[in-house]
């Protein structure tokens, strides 16, 4: 074996010095990198709606839109053009929610009050019904009726009946024979409804006619039996009666009055006139006995007259008193004539009280007789109360019967005049006139429909097939789904050309993106670049190898001592023509030193240490102790150490190697593997303790992401695109 040339000293101005923060051309910030860090705890984009991932999904799928559009479209022009002709009739009615008097006699005041929305539901259902449709058919001679298509206008109690059919004229036919038939109908409905009340109450009549017949009867028989006659008083047609010499007072009880009834308050009123006038009488009598100047004797004319006489012949005498003596004959013919007017006075007042007394006394005999005329009639008319209970009875009866009778009989009026037809549920507004024009197809409607219907189906395949892809496809796919920090974007290599190549031009884009890949670690610890860089993915051919030799390869271009270790010891990557003596599963089963097996490439301060001899059992060589003292040693002899690891599911080899390397770096192929298994890796190597330092996105390609417009470092990055290369290029040795 040939050993590395310069392996034994460093060159000037190489080693660690040219790697750090502040060293030379990689002392370049790059946007958008995240510390090192480990898988769960990456800083990541947000999971709300972001218009770049809308636009490069639409930019994605495209064509696909178009297609889907383009077919909506042709078929909704084709349905256009082969559709037969449909014309449209339509007739406005009006439903009267308080409907209006056709006969003119109904009572509205008894009418249940309607709940507006229940009446016009209901209206709308009997316009749907069958037997409606039924009755049009039969009316028109139709062999069938298709559904009737109503329509309420909002705000108002009008409603569009419209029929469509390919002949325009039949058209306007049946909508109008569906307004009209739904009056007919209401108003037949409704008379037929009647037809049960008015027998009914025809049966009623005739029941309650007899019975009030019966009844009346009855009561004349028992008036006559009982001799109680029946007088009209104030138009009443019911009363009392009574027999003998006057009856009694009223035995019904009710508005009419018997003859004895009539007697009685007759004589009770007298009554109360002649106890008054008795005591008056009496108090006329008592005073004319107590007082001689009563009122009734002054009140006597001819007492006035004497009073009046002797006044003027006392003032005679008075007046010759001045003159004469009381023995003078004329004054004693004065006083004469004086005393004898004083003596008719007295005598005066003596009839006037006699007079009193006689009036008096006939008064009491009066209110006697009075009193013995209304104790008689008072037994009559007890009496004839006692036999009018019987009357009463029958008398109400017979009123309650009158009264059934003529409220059936008011009822039946009502009814047989009307008919049921008393009230008009609708009213017809507008006629359907014959269409001039077909109602459909609308050919601007359903090219719209087309297209905006392709949108929507276009749209949703193309988000349908995104949402059910849960690959990793874009860098913002690397920061929502995965939540861990993209270090570089590499593209896929082109038909023509291959990775040797492209890595040899470091202005090819392949370069470049490596190139910022190698930047982006170099901010991924505090003292820069780590010494120890572990690559891996998730399954085999996602480019780990190819990542490995080209971050080892520029690594070496800037100047630093790089070896590049081959740790897949099942599939290895890189060969040398020693590789089947010398190599890291030769240094596992050894105490040799590392530099033993080193071997020195074509690429100027690149070395490789290759896999070695593959070994039976690679997971058991590496759980010892041992590898971590060739890592260890290793990173002394050389500035960066490249692990090319192998993958991480199924296998425990990438996790072991990466809790020894200062940084592990998780290449992913873009748009292949899916969600679900890097995660499974990453969380297998946070479980490990691993650092890792973000993810890789190889065999990128812009338009497969969406991104139609490129993506990428360098220019025209993302322009081309090519194969998917399965096999990493064989590193040239010097052996």
């Amino acid at each position: 074996m040939n050993e590395m040339s310069g392996a034994s000293g460093r060159p000037e101005g190489s080693g660690r010095d040219l790697l750090g923060a502040g060293g030379g051309a990689l002392a370049v910030p790059v946007r958008g990198l995240a510390p090192l860090t480990d898988a769960g705890g990456a800083s990541g984009a947000s999971g709300g709606f972001d218009v770049n991932d809308l636009l490069r999904v639409l930019l994605k799928w495209k064509w696909l839109i178009l297609g889907v559009v383009a077919a909506c479209t042709g078929l909704a022009v084709l349905y256009t053009v082969t559709a037969t002709r449909i014309y449209r009739g339509a007739a406005t009615i009006e439903i009267n929610t308080d409907p209006t008097s056709i006969m003119g006699d109904e009572d509205k005041s008894d009418r249940p009050i309607r709940s507006s929305d229940q009446f016009m539901q209901t209206q709308y259902g009997l316009l749907k019904s069958r037997a409606l449709a039924d009755r049009v058919q039969r009316m028109l001679g139709l062999s069938h009726v298709h559904d009737l298509d109503v329509t309420p206008v909002r705000g108002s109690s009008l409603i569009e009946l419209a029929y469509e059919d390919p002949d325009p004229a039949r058209a306007a036919q049946v909508a109008n024979a569906f307004a009209n038939g739904f009056i007919d109908d209401s108003l037949e409905r409704r008379y037929n409804a009647t037809a049960f009340a008015r027998n009914f109450l025809q049966n009623r009549l005739a029941s309650t006619r007899e019975k009030l017949e019966a009844s009346e009867r009855q009561l004349v028989a028992y008036a006559q039996s009982k001799g109680i006659v029946q007088l009209d008083s104030g138009g009443s047609d019911d009363g009392g009666g009574g027999k003998d010499g006057g009856g009694s007072s009223g035995a019904a009880g009710g508005s009419g009055d018997s003859l004895s009834s009539q007697s009685l308050v007759a004589l009770n009123t007298a009554l109360s006139q002649a106890i008054s006038d008795r005591i008056a009488a009496e108090q006329r009598y008592h005073q004319a006995v107590a007082n001689k100047s009563s009122g009734d004797v002054l009140d006597n004319p001819t007492v006035q007259a004497l009073r009046s006489e002797r006044v003027k012949l006392n003032a005679d005498y008075q007046q010759g008193l001045t003159t004469f003596k009381p023995d003078y004959p004329e004054m004693v013919s004065l006083k004469s004539r004086i005393d004898q007017i004083d003596r008719d006075l007295a005598h005066e007042s003596t009839d006037v009280s006699a007079s009193l007394r006689s009036a008096y006394d006939a008064a009491v005999g009066r209110e006697a007789a009075l009193r013995a005329q209304v104790a008689s009639l008072r037994s009559n008319v007890l009496d004839l109360r006692n036999r009018g209970i019987g009357y009463n009875i029958l008398e109400r009866d017979v009123e309650t019967n009158r009264q059934i009778y003529n409220a059936l009989l008011q009822r039946f009026k009502e009814i047989g005049a009307g008919g049921g037809i008393g009230e008009s549920i609708a009213s017809v507004v507008d006629t359907a006139i014959t269409p001039t024009a077909p109602w459909r197809p609308r050919p601007i409607l359903n090219v719209a429909i087309g297209l905006l219907g392709g949108l929507v189906l276009g749209l949703g395949i193309a988000f349908g097939i995104e949402f059910v892809d849960d690959t990793i496809k874009s860098p913002e796919d690397v920061a929502a789904k995965l939540k861990v920090p993209l270090l570089g974007l590499i593209p896929r290599i082109a038909k023509t050309s291959s990775l040797v190549q492209d890595l040899a031009d470091p202005r090819s884009e392949v370069a470049e993106a490596y190139y910022s890949v190698m930047t982006a670690l170099q901010f991924v610890t505090n003292e820069g670049l780590p010494k120890t860089i572990l690559m891996t993915s998730s399954r085999a051919a996602e480019g780990k190898s190819s990542s490995s030799l080209a971050l080892a390869q520029n690594l070496a271009r800037i100047g630093a001592l790089v070896l590049l270790v081959d740790a897949d010891m099942r599939k290895p990557s890189f060969k040398s023509k020693a590789s089947e003596t010398l190599g890291l599963s030769s240094l596992l089963t050894t105490d040799q030193s590392v530099m033993n097996h080193v071997v020195a490439t074509d690429v100027p301060r690149l070395s490789l240490l290759s896999s070695g001899p593959i070994p039976p059992n690679p997971a058991e060589l590496l759980s010892s102790g041992r590898i971590r003292r060739i890592i260890e040693e290793a990173s002394e002899q050389f500035d960066v150490v490249v692990v090319d690891a192998p993958p991480v599911l199924g296998l425990a080899d990438a996790p072991m190697l990466s809790s020894i390397c200062e940084a592990t770096v998780v290449i992913v192929e873009a748009a292949s593997v899916r969600r679900p298994v890097v995660l499974n890796s990453l969380a297998r190597l946070s479980a490990a303790q691993a650092r890792i330092a973000g993810v890789v996105l190889t065999k990128y390609n812009p338009k497969t992401a969406g991104y139609g417009y490129g993506y990428g470092y360098g220019y025209g990055y993302g322009q081309r695109y090519g194969h998917d290369t399965d096999q990493t290029p064989m590193l040239e040795v010097n052996s």
